[in-house]
């Protein structure tokens, strides 16, 4: 099972439908403050269906909240080693996934219970969580989609309403 971390969600939708596939997976949802919503709003309890009570949910005040809590550390979140094929089986992972990062997903290997970090809809991860774990930085390749990410505010105005 892995650990799903959405730092600094903006739209609740979003979380909804994370929240639904960590259900239906048997991840947790770890929510790092702040978030974009409030918990009780209408359109994340519509994104997350019926599924909402069954999810498996902590929400941190922010980022040293989170690593503390989760027993990470601040210097990079994995155990001495990481890297070099010396870490013990079984250490806890972050795995912060951003375009900045030049190793991909597929260069990785993934435990249960490793942290997938995903960052916030309009500004990803933020650099000083990436500069203080280089060795945990991963993309997902993707092809551009200008036309999607400018329609965000648009978007994101539809939902307020």
């Amino acid at each position: 099972m892995f650990n799903i971390v959405l730092h600094a969600p903006e739209i609740p939708a979003n979380t909804g439908n994370i929240g639904r596939t960590c259900v239906l997976t048997g991840s947790r949802l770890h929510l790092v403050e702040p978030l974009g919503f409030s918990l009780d709003s209408r359109m994340l309890r519509r994104a997350g269906l019926g599924y909402w009570q069954n999810l498996d949910v902590t929400r941190y005040a922010g980022w040293d909240e989170f690593l503390r809590q989760n027993g990470l550390t601040a210097e990079g979140g994995t155990a001495p080693g990481e890297g070099d094929g010396t870490t013990p089986e079984g250490a806890l992972r972050l795995h912060l996934l951003t375009k900045k990062a030049r190793r991909t997903y597929a260069e990785s290997t993934y435990r249960d219970g490793d942290f997938l970090v995903f960052g916030s809809e309009s500004t990803g991860i933020p650099e000083e969580v990436l500069a203080a774990h280089p060795a945990s930085c991963e993309r997902i390749p993707m092809l551009p989609d200008a036309t999607s990410l400018a329609n965000r505010d648009a978007w994101a105005a539809h939902e307020a309403s």
